[in-house]
């Protein structure tokens, strides 16, 4: 008796183990893929506090990539076997954000189009060049990792180059009518005084007051040393290889289709662009439709301004000196004024602001001519650093001052800073915090931003106002540019004359422009459709709300998940909506 009394206690010492629910296999997932993202981003892990990979570059070779897309698929199968149906709300979002990202990834990396490395727009040499901009400098560790990253430049050179000599062999290049000037984003980089190269940049700030004078100039010495004999050599032959290998390859059609593949390539952009199933014959209708609404309101703009025509006005501001800054200083006043009177109106429509504050800088000059008007380079609030608005001072009498709101409104509040600072805030797992930047949200977002300043009131003149609306109408060019180029066989003078019939945009811009969508495909149909949808769901939210609809706690509700892809989006407004209506009643 006495013993069958000690096995019983004996049991009931036995702990089973807690079986795991749908949430906790989840999380433990999400925690596995953002451990592995670490690990092969070694650069974003240090950009966002993670410090165990300094000294790393991470593998840019193709069998990396194969890897990685290995693990990805390997994931998405523990993804799928977590019963969806059994997750909390919260976690079954996280399930369709991961679920994108993962069959994205993979879906990427099996296209022969991966080979294709560079744009007008950016490229491994240009990525690298602008390194030090994404890093914290405040202790002698980081200076020195940084130096460690730099020694390792030539095997990414040598493998970005061997992988975009494959693409020459098998037909994958850019179009020749895209490469006129590109070879200055390379030659600009590094030239004969290497302390005027970006690679410098920060050893031109104020010493930290943690490192001695004598380790700072050791460091600085050093840094001196790798930019000309170990960078310099690399972008010399790198531009060798662009003259001798790559350019003599360029195709001649402009359209992606024109490539093997290539209409499969674009169906596919356009899906993870966009996070939407539209075709590109429904995107170009929807970008006709949208050019024709706003050229009648630039009618409108141009008839109070005094002109009879849309036309007539259009080039009064194109050509007239008053609207245009005589030095990059003054054209970067400009901006620096406008970002501070849009900050002061911040708090009339929004109900949370992000900490984290953003700055100004001209865009590198090797670049500028041949880019955008003006981007936005995150911040980290974990490494201590600023967004940046980044601003083009080069050709200044294509730089009208009468865009000035409505490119500050887009690039950093309530545009792009403004939405990427209070993602990188968000009480979210680091996955979603970090690696859901769904562009059709974020460009979206950016250009429903511009449309807010009507509310701010920060279009205080009709050549301010025709600026905004050129720029939308910009967008909704692209809707219809983009799908010519790359479905319908447009060449790259039907786009230019389209957009120089409808926009106000000048011509280096345009050019620059067309010179982009030609040579990322799908990427510029994001702004226009994101934008719209936001548009759709606060009328939705306006009329099923009334007068108890807030601006600012719609704005909270569409920026308080972080980027989500269109649909989700939809869902989680629709659920705001309701519970609005409900703590009314």
């Amino acid at each position: 008796m006495r013993t069958s009394i000690l096995a019983i206690a004996a049991a009931a010492l036995i702990v089973t183990p807690a079986v795991a629910t749908p949430d906790e296999d989840l999380d433990t997932l999400m925690d596995e893929i953002w451990s592995s993202t670490l690990r092969e981003s070694p650069i974003l892990a240090t950009s966002v506090g993670v410090r165990d990979y300094d000294d790393q570059v991470g593998d840019v070779s193709l069998a990396a990539e194969d890897r990685r897309a290995a693990e990805a698929q390997v994931f998405l199968d523990r993804l799928e076997a977590i019963p969806r149906d059994q997750l909390s709300a919260g976690s079954q979002t996280d399930y369709g954000i991961v679920r994108r990202i993962l069959s994205e990834s993979i879906e990427a990396n099996a296209l022969p189009q991966r080979t294709m490395l560079f744009t007008t727009y950016s490229g491994w040499h240009q990525s690298f060049a602008g390194l030090a901009s994404g890093l914290p400098f405040q202790t002698l560790h980081d200076y020195e990792s940084y130096l460690a990253r730099l020694r390792q430049y030539p095997s990414i050179n040598d493998e970005s180059i061997a992988i975009s000599n494959r693409a020459i062999e098998q037909g994958y290049t850019l179009p020749c009518v895209v490469l006129d000037g590109y070879e200055r984003s390379i030659t600009g980089v590094i030239g004969d005084d290497p302390t005027q190269s970006r690679f410098y940049e920060p050893f031109t700030r104020p010493r930290p007051s943690g490192i001695s004078e004598a380790d700072f100039e050791r460091l600085a010495g050093e840094a001196r040393e790798i930019i000309t004999n170990v960078l310099a050599p690399e972008y010399a032959q790198h531009l060798e290889w662009y003259r001798t290998a790559y350019q003599p390859a360029c195709r001649q059609e402009a359209g992606i289709s024109s490539v093997e593949g290539g209409a499969e390539y674009y169906a596919f952009q356009v899906r993870r662009m966009t996070t939407t199933d539209l075709t590109p014959e429904q995107i170009h209708q929807i970008g006709l439709d949208e050019v024709a609404r706003i050229r009648a309101e630039m009618v409108e703009v141009a008839s109070e301004a005094g002109f009879d025509t849309r036309e007539a006005y259009i080039e009064h501001l194109r050509t007239d000196p008053q609207y245009y800054a005589e030095t990059p200083e003054a054209l970067m006043q400009a901006n620096a004024l406008q970002a501070k009177e849009i900050d002061g109106l911040m708090p009339t429509m929004f109900a949370t602001l992000p900490r984290l504050p953003y700055g100004l800088r001209e865009i590198p000059a090797e670049i500028a001519e041949g880019t955008t008007t003006a981007y936005y380079g995150p911040g980290s609030p974990e490494a201590g650093l600023s967004g940046t608005y980044y601003v083009n001072t080069s050709l200044l009498d294509q730089r009208p001052l009468w865009e000035v709101p409505a490119l500050t409104a887009h690039e950093s509040v309530p545009g792009h800073h403004n939405q990427i600072a209070l993602q990188q805030e968000l009480d979210m797992h680091p996955v979603r915090r970090n690696l859901a930047f769904f562009t059709a949200f974020v460009e979206g977002w950016g250009l429903y931003s511009e449309r807010l300043g009507i509310e701010m009131g920060i279009y205080d003149t009709p050549a301010e106002n025709m600026g905004r609306l050129s720029y939308e109408m910009w967008r909704a060019c692209r809707l219809v540019v983009d799908t010519g180029i790359h479905a319908f066989g447009w060449t790259k003078e039907r786009a230019i004359a389209f957009m120089q019939d409808n926009t106000a945009l000048t011509d280096a811009n345009i050019e620059a422009e067309v010179n982009r969508y030609i040579s990322w495909p799908g990427q510029a149909l994001a702004y226009k459709l994101g934008e719209l949808k936001i548009r759709e769901l606060r009328t939705r939210a306006e009329t099923a709300l009334g007068e108890n609809f807030d601006v600012r706690l719609f704005h909270d509700a569409v920026l308080g998940q972080g980027a989500v892809p269109l649909d989700v989006l939809e869902a989680q407004i629709d659920r705001w909506i309701a519970e609005q209506q409900a703590s009314a009643d």
